[in-house]
């Protein structure tokens, strides 16, 4: 049978060292005073930290709570000092809102000013509004990361990427292309709903308005927030109902934005893309869409996201 051939290489080496003095050529000779299993104890470790991201990217875990609750309170606090923290300019600021409401209505699609002042003209609905603009951007938004920390724990932090990228790119937005709101727009004609009816709806209007830049509308982070409430809501709820809802959240937010001219069409088209950029950078992170991840950490990856089976199931099929 022979000796195997660990044995036979073995000698071959330890005759080689015999020969070159005691150290085998092209080794470093620190590397053999090392204890028996020492590189091999290395490279087994860095093995193991490879396949512990490869891991974490097929089924990444829920992060600890009170990790979580603090990287949030973190960020946004952040967000917030960023935000605020950039030049108002508001002449730049001005320049800029003029050129994009000649823009939107050069091509057909400037109609805020008729909407605002259509909504204005039915005070409960405007108030309404207003509060709907001041609360439920954060109530829904928190109320959705609750839900997949809870319910979804092995797509939360993909998912979380998604809104956090989308976010800073935000920021970028509101420091390269500072916008003043319809609403703040010199010679626009537009009601500023929160001033007209003395309810509070936005951080540019009341007493807020002095510790708040007031020409950080583009992008609107009210649809970019708001749809990935939708899509989360739409593409992980099991209800029919609660996915419709969903959806329709975003549009009604994109209604509200408008009807209190907190924002232009355009700002919602850059919340859409700010969006999308933070589906991509997950989608690069992950090796596919957030939402395709496993519901639990360690479970089955879900096939290409799609409607729910039912709602594609002919009307009576399965019955006898």
């Amino acid at each position: 049978m022979g000796e195997p051939t660990e044995i036979h290489a073995a000698a071959a080496d330890r005759a080689g060292a015999a020969t070159t003095g005691g150290s085998v050529p092209g080794e470093d000779t620190h590397r053999v005073s090392l204890p028996d299993g020492a590189t091999s104890a290395a490279r087994t470790r860095s093995a193991a930290l490879r396949a512990r991201v490869r891991s974490q990217r097929r089924s990444p875990a829920r992060p600890r709570l009170w990790f979580e609750l603090a990287l949030i309170g973190i960020s946004y606090w952040l967000y917030s000092l960023v935000r605020n923290a950039v030049p108002e300019q508001a002449s730049i600021a001005q320049r800029h809102a003029d050129w994009v409401w000649r823009f939107e209505r050069a091509i057909g699609v400037g109609i805020e000013r008729a909407v605002n002042h259509t909504v204005d003209r039915v005070e409960w609905l405007i108030v309404g509004m207003n509060y709907y603009y001041a609360t439920l951007h954060f109530i829904v938004t928190i109320g959705v990361l609750v839900w997949l920390y809870r319910r979804h724990p092995g797509r939360y932090a993909a998912t979380r990427t998604v809104l956090f990228v989308t976010t800073g790119i935000a920021l970028v937005g509101f420091y390269c292309f500072p916008l003043a709101p319809p609403r703040l727009m010199t010679g626009g004609n537009f009601v500023d709903t929160v001033a007209a009816h003395h309810t509070w709806g936005s951080m540019a209007s009341g007493p807020a308005a002095h510790v708040s830049n007031q020409y950080a509308a583009m992008p609107s982070m009210h649809i970019g927030w708001s749809l990935w409430c939708g899509l989360t809501i739409f593409f992980l709820a099991r209800r029919t109902w609660v996915r419709a809802l969903g959806l329709a959240y975003p549009v009604a937010t994109l209604v509200v934005i408008v009807s209190t001219a907190n924002h232009f069409w355009m700002d919602a088209v850059g919340g859409v893309a700010c969006l999308a950029v933070g589906f991509l950078a997950a989608r690069l992170i992950y090796h596919v869409w957030a939402y395709q991840l496993p519901r639990v950490p360690g479970g089955r990856r879900q096939l290409p996201v799609t409607v729910p089976v039912h709602w594609t199931t002919p009307v009576g099929a399965g019955r006898n």
